[in-house]
């Protein structure tokens, strides 16, 4: 059996959506002789980079990335082929002598890289589509009250509005006849190919909003609409999963004429503050994260760094 330090170290550097993960991640691999892994599942998608947050080409040239622009925003991408890719990167990354920063929000995708995935069925479309469909004409809170009977384990952490995983997780009650949670707590994610340690960028929740804030004012100023209305040009439909996305969706129903510039900018931020709760909601999760106060206490997070990899 591969001992424990026979595995090849990740830094995993995780946190809510701008907590400042790619500021320190690009800090830690210039003091540490690393390269940087993207865990962010947005920035997987090329033509997608203002709303994405993707590190600037600037900051790329400093440090190389990986797992940016991989797909199309029409391809599927999945959190199997997020472990696969990233699996390949990292033996790539090791094969040449350079440590590994794993940096990026998707609670998922650091699950999957770090500790495994259920073993879940192939999705259907027939039956997302119907479940979709009956989330349209009933609402979500409907389709999550179907979810609470098939699945109350799956119900209780999954919000009535995150509508694509509750969707999932009929899915599979149907697929399999067996719950979501029945199938994770049989799983354990007891898998660990990695090294890891995990830090978790800690903020006052008023600081917190405060970036949030002022980064999506940021994007607007950086040309958020424009590239939202490229795309749409492209021939991207506004259905596409990508472009549901947080942002995304919000520019494209002001350009279709549903919303003013205002009104969506203020919904966006509406819901990326809430979508950084669901992160911190996932993330408590997992005892191994190591939170720290950032950015005051940045030297601690450094020095954790160098003792990690040495």
């Amino acid at each position: 059996m591969e001992s424990k330090s026979e595995k090849v170290k990740i830094l995993v550097i995780l946190g809510p959506t701008a907590s400042g993960k790619t500021g320190l991640a690009l800090r830690l691999a210039e003091t540490v002789d690393a390269e940087i892994l993207n865990a962010d599942s947005m920035q997987v998608y090329s033509r997608m980079d203002i709303g994405a947050a993707k590190p600037t080409p600037a900051q790329r040239g400093r440090v190389r990335h990986h797992l940016l622009d991989v797909v199309e925003p029409d391809e599927p991408f999945s959190a199997a082929d997020y472990r696969a890719a990233a699996d390949s990167a990292i033996a790539d990354i090791n094969a040449r002598g350079k440590r590994v920063i794993v940096c990026g929000g998707t609670g998922l995708y650091i699950r999957a890289l770090t500790r495994g995935l259920v073993n879940a069925p192939a999705g259907d479309e027939g039956i997302r589509m119907e479940l979709r469909e009956l989330a349209d004409r009933e609402g979500n809170s409907f389709l999550h009250g179907l979810l609470e009977k098939a699945d109350p384990g799956s119900a209780a952490r999954l919000h009535p509005n995150d509508r694509m995983r509750v969707i999932r997780a009929l899915e599979i009650c149907r697929i399999t006849g067996r719950p979501v949670s029945e199938l994770r707590a049989g799983h354990g994610f007891a898998e660990a190919p990695y090294e890891c340690l995990k830090i978790g960028l800690a903020a006052d929740r008023s600081a917190l909003y405060e970036a949030i804030e002022n980064r999506v004012d940021a994007m607007i100023r950086d040309g958020l609409v424009e590239e939202v209305r490229a795309l749409l040009e492209e021939g991207f439909p506004p259905s596409l999963k990508p472009l549901r996305s947080l942002g995304y969706r919000h520019m494209a129903a002001y350009l279709a004429g549903e919303y003013s510039l205002e009104e969506a900018v203020a919904l966006m931020k509406r819901d990326t503050r809430r979508y950084s709760k669901r992160q911190l909601t996932w993330f408590n999760q997992d005892p191994e994260i190591k939170w720290i106060e950032y950015p005051e206490n940045v030297a601690i997070i450094v020095r954790n760094a160098h003792d990690f990899f040495d």
